[in-house]
């Protein structure tokens, strides 16, 4: 029995490496390093520069420790940057699957154009627009909200003649988050697979019903990646929260129509620190170091979440 040759295994070419894919190699690897050096030196900077606050006595820091101190700052970043991403939130995706699946193309270019612009507008504009337009337009649905439902905490009053509140700057932040946002919705949106929205329609679903079946589903991960960009935007804001608010920096409330509203940590770094010497600097260096990693958490939280939201997009 004559044995039958086994013909040789045809090996794969080997990828031809060029000198440019070398170089671009290269300079991607020295911005990702780059990127890594920097936070890890803002990081550093922060760390020594705020470390005396730690362990500072209730004598110079006018409160019994520094997590008492920076107790009210950080509870008010947290409550206007919710509060901002609560309301933004439904509006981004609207107007992102508006433009990607419901406008004519000129329009959705158009809009498209507009809400790209939105984002370059300067933050102390959106403030000085939220102080003398926005704020007295809203007093009078603030005593109405006072007068029918006071009896919820957020509503409690009394209200602020002025309009200098909280649910005023939550409602500026949201406008400048807003295009970030719709930007990443959008571009999300845009990819879904034709043939998944094409196979929808076909078994006879309706132009919301393939939406909510296929493009929702498929741009998850988009949606949270955009809403965290626009909480990370929200967290670090200065001048528009400083601003419109009128702060108590010892201040922890619920109520967003009072004239007692608590701080936040950025503004009231820019409103103490040129001012500020000696421990006081450290001390405003550390409240920076708090709201630097409260930022972080975010981002990687947002990794964590957008990357499981898009494997089971994909699957």
């Amino acid at each position: 029995m004559t044995a039958t040759a086994t013909p040789p295994v045809a090996q794969a070419p080997k990828a031809v490496t060029r000198p440019g894919d070398k170089v671009f190699s290269g300079l991607a690897l020295a911005a990702a390093l780059t990127i890594l050096v920097t936070l890890t030196g803002v990081a550093a900077f922060l760390l020594a520069k705020g470390y005396p606050a730690f362990g500072a006595g209730a004598e110079d820091l006018g409160a019994s420790s520094f997590w008492t101190l920076v107790g009210p700052l950080l509870f008010g970043s947290v409550l206007s940057s919710a509060l901002a991403l609560l309301l933004a939130a439904p509006v981004a995706v609207g107007i992102a699957l508006y433009i990607s699946h419901y406008a004519p193309r000129r329009a959705a270019r158009a809009f498209g154009y507009v809400i790209d612009l939105l984002a370059a507008v300067p933050s102390v504009v959106f403030g000085f627009w939220g102080i003398t337009v926005l704020a007295p337009y809203l007093v009078p649905g603030y005593q109405w909200l006072e007068a029918n439902l006071g009896f919820l905490p957020f509503f409690a009053g009394p209200a602020a003649n002025s309009g200098y509140v909280m649910l005023t700057a939550a409602l500026v932040l949201a406008v400048m988050i807003l295009p970030i946002m719709t930007a990443v919705c959008r571009e999300v949106f845009l990819q879904t697979p034709r043939l998944h929205e094409e196979a929808a329609l076909a078994l006879g679903a309706t132009r919301w019903e393939m939406i909510r079946m296929a493009v929702l589903p498929y741009g998850r991960s988009g949606v949270v990646s955009g809403a965290m960009l626009g909480l990370g935007r929200a967290l670090g804001e200065t001048l528009a929260v400083t601003i419109i608010l009128s702060v108590n920096p010892t201040v922890i409330t619920f109520n967003l129509i009072s004239g007692q509203n608590p701080s936040t940590i950025p503004a009231n770094i820019a409103l103490n620190f040129p001012e500020a010497t000696g421990l006081g600097v450290s001390v405003l260096i550390a409240t920076g170091l708090v709201l630097f990693v409260l930022t972080f958490a975010v981002n990687y939280l947002a990794r964590s979440v957008a990357s499981r939201g898009f494997s089971g997009a994909a699957g």
